[in-house]
């Protein structure tokens, strides 16, 4: 379908800037400003151009009423454990948001907690739990509005259901913890305060007393690009300070709680991955030093010295992906290929067992406790909605804990896995989904998304926009793009950093296989992503336009050479790069998608997905992006930016919002592929 009028003008103002010895221009640079008078002038117009197309497409009304079937469901999410307790968030059929529950005892009755809707300020605020105290008489939650990263912060008397006066302002919450007494806590807050923007410190608070009173514990320094979080045991505290630099550096010190002492160094500027938990008085942490798959080990804090480390839990051949302590057992769930294995230890390193893992299953440890055995998982596959089950340690006696039941039949459906070449000569897997007649044969219209970055690996889950798409036809196709780590640190570092546009390389040589083995052409092709995905999707749309039919681009980054200057986006600096490195920048130029944009060029529809609230990937990225490409289009193709004030990287939006975003967006790959409603 091609759009019935132009877009909105666009002034280009130009701004050029020199990098390296190499003027850059930036024609939109104005559109970086979210609350100047002409940038809100400029949505509000991109908004009436979407919706009237949007708005009209044929088959809409059908399309919402099966996405509402999908999504208004009962759901169980954010587990926590303390002891024989649960705590979670569940949604009801018909409600707008979750709400906080708990439970006493695995077959006790879900009692409420709190409920956002009784606060009176709208659908759009969520609620999450954070932590329990270690009496299991207080909980900590955070309240949102919108999808922005900071929120509020309160704490609940659980017995009385009555919320205490102790609360946290807007911002960022680094790290907190319950005094062992759940008389006090101990924090880690990053505020908006103009005083001491930077000032990273953390800070003790008595329960009933004011937050003037709060007495200031540890402080890491202050700089942006500091980042102090907490530790939590039982009588101690571990205060991890990261300084994002060229390369991440870690810092690790121990603190008794209630003491008046200094914090001890444990570590000192260690340039690998260091994640410490407290088990009684051991410490243990997963590094990944000398282990680029990462191994467990027991930590001997020395004076005036690095620590001695001591293998608890070797490397292997997998990378590990989480893991979890319990009373009696150490549990590490490892990606092999793209199917999760989780073993169980014994405390001190011994293999005990395995959970049963099906194949064709993600599974995720999601809460543990270390009072008992227990813990909860959640797995979900291609065309199997999350379950969450109950296992009790070293057993594989699994019992389900509810079911997510989404009104979708599986039978008929499968996915297989083929291989093809990327530009280098490496084999890359890919799943390919569908019903069983359109794995056989023929050419179908195709969806297609990978991620491609911070070694995430792209294993099978339930997707409610896909199960829409392939119950009308389509065929799913999931490469494992290198930047995940499904075969290991390598597959990571082979598209990390300077390396990026390998993982552009692998999507487009899969995009070009599934054209060449008959399963599509680019008139029937469609990509879709969001977030580090939304700049896999922006990457190949710009460097090869004539792969695809549709694009669908979510809260992306776009503008590579200036993505790190706002926000927290300088903490990713060691996945990208930045532009001010002569090496990163050659890199960063030559892939960054706003910059690669050419005049006159046949561009793909592109539906470009944004909010103000999103703070993440700083929604400048899809401003910007959307008035180069409408200036710059030479076909018919409809490019478009669907944007919303409370739209941010937080999933918290209420369910009649996402019915409508998701309505939104197959409506439009529909419209796009000629798929019929």
């Amino acid at each position: 379908m091609s759009s019935v009028a132009p877009p909105p003008f666009s002034p280009v103002e130009p701004v050029v800037y020199v990098l390296h010895g190499v003027p850059i221009s930036d024609p939109y640079r104005w559109l970086e400003d979210q609350n100047s008078t002409q940038t809100r002038i400029w949505i509000e117009a991109q908004t009436r151009y979407a919706r009237s197309y949007l708005d009209n497409i044929p088959g809409r009304d059908r399309i919402r009423e099966r996405v509402r079937q999908l999504l208004d469901v009962e759901t169980y999410d954010s587990f926590l454990k303390n002891g024989n307790r649960y705590f979670f968030r569940k949604r009801l059929r018909g409600q707008e948001q979750p709400r906080i529950y708990f439970r006493d005892g695995a077959e006790g009755e879900d009692q409420l907690l709190v409920d956002p809707a009784s606060r009176g300020t709208g659908n759009y605020t969520a609620v999450k739990p954070l932590r329990v105290s270690p009496d299991g008489s207080l909980l900590l939650y955070e309240v949102k509005q919108g999808g922005e990263r900071t929120g509020t912060f309160e704490i609940l008397d659980v017995a009385n259901r009555r919320m205490l006066p102790d609360s946290l302002p807007h911002g960022y919450l680094r790290g907190f913890a319950f005094g062992p007494d759940a008389k006090s806590f101990y924090y880690v807050h990053e505020t908006a305060r103009p005083e001491r923007p930077f000032h990273r410190a953390a800070f003790h608070h008595v329960l009933g007393t004011t937050s003037a009173n709060d007495k200031e514990i540890f402080c890491a320094g202050q700089d942006e690009k500091l980042r102090l979080a907490i530790v939590s045991g039982k009588r101690q505290l571990g205060f991890l300070v990261y300084r994002f630099l060229a390369k991440t550096r870690t810092d690790f010190y121990l603190w008794r709680m209630g003491g008046n002492g200094p914090a001890i160094p444990v570590l000192r500027d260690a340039d690998y991955s260091f994640v410490p938990l407290f088990l009684g008085g051991r410490i243990l942490a997963i590094v990944d030093r000398n282990a680029p798959n990462r191994r467990i080990v027991e930590v001997q804090p020395r004076k005036n010295q690095n620590p001695l480390y001591f293998n608890l839990i070797p490397k292997t051949d997998a990378p590990i992906r989480n893991w979890a302590v319990t009373a009696n057992h150490i549990l590490v769930s490892y990606t092999r290929g793209t199917r999760t294995q989780i073993t169980i230890f014994d405390l001190f390193g011994k293999h005990v067992g395995e959970i049963p893992c099906d194949d064709r299953d993600t599974v995720r440890i999601v809460a543990s406790s270390l009072d008992d055995d227990e813990v909860l998982l959640e797995r979900e596959s291609f065309t199997r909605p999350i379950e969450t089950v109950r296992c009790p340690g070293s057993s594989a006696d699994i019992t389900i804990w509810a079911r997510r039941s989404v009104p979708f039949d599986p039978d008929g459906y499968d996915h297989i896995q083929v291989s093809f070449q990327s530009r280098d000569g490496t084999t890359i897997p890919m799943f390919l989904m569908g019903h069983r007649d359109v794995l056989k044969a023929g050419m179908h219209p195709v969806v297609m998304t990978s991620y491609g970055g911070y070694g995430v690996p792209m294993t099978p889950k339930f997707s409610v926009f896909v199960a829409f798409l392939i119950k009308c036809g389509c065929l799913f196709a999931l490469p494992n793009v290198r930047g995940g780590s499904e075969f290991g640190v390598d597959w990571h570092n082979a598209a990390k950093r300077r390396n990026r546009q390998v993982a552009f390389d692998d999507f487009l040589s899969a995009a070009e296989w599934l054209i060449h083995a008959g399963h599509t052409t680019p008139a029937k092709l469609a990509i879709f992503g969001g977030s580090n995905s939304g700049l896999l999707v922006g990457a190949a749309m710009t460097q090869r336009p004539d792969l695809f039919r549709a694009v669908l681009c979510m809260v992306p980054m776009l503008d590579m050479l200036r993505y790190h200057l706002f926000d927290n986006a300088h903490v990713w600096t060691d996945e990208f790069g930045i532009a001010e490195v002569p090496e990163d920048f050659t890199a960063l130029r030559n892939y960054s998608p706003y910059h690669a944009v050419r005049d006159g060029t046949a561009y793909p529809a592109t539906m470009i997905v944004s909010g103000d609230a999103d703070q993440n990937c700083n929604p400048l990225h899809a401003r910007k992006m959307t008035a180069r490409l409408q200036a710059a289009n030479s076909s018919e193709n409809l490019i478009f930016l669907d944007y919303n004030e409370l739209r941010g990287h937080s999933p918290v939006l209420p369910l009649g919002e996402r019915i409508n975003a998701l309505t939104d967006r197959l409506a439009f790959i529909s419209g796009q592929l000629g798929i019929p409603a």
